[in-house]
């Protein structure tokens, strides 16, 4: 089993429920400043995966 892929693969499983969470239960002007925000939050998952990588290698 590849620990690696187990951890990616949970991370984005988590991240995309919250997200679909977020965007179904949210009023309508919400919804526009979490799609404004989803960019950020992409760009720190990947970052957190990057460290996730560098602390496991």
């Amino acid at each position: 089993m590849n620990i690696k892929s187990l951890v990616k693969g949970v991370a984005a499983g988590a991240i995309m429920g919250f997200a679909c969470y977020a965007l179904t239960n949210a009023r309508p002007i919400k919804k526009m400043s979490i799609k404004r925000d989803a960019g950020k939050a992409l760009k720190a998952a990947g970052d957190l995966f990057d460290d996730l990588k560098s602390v496991i290698m």
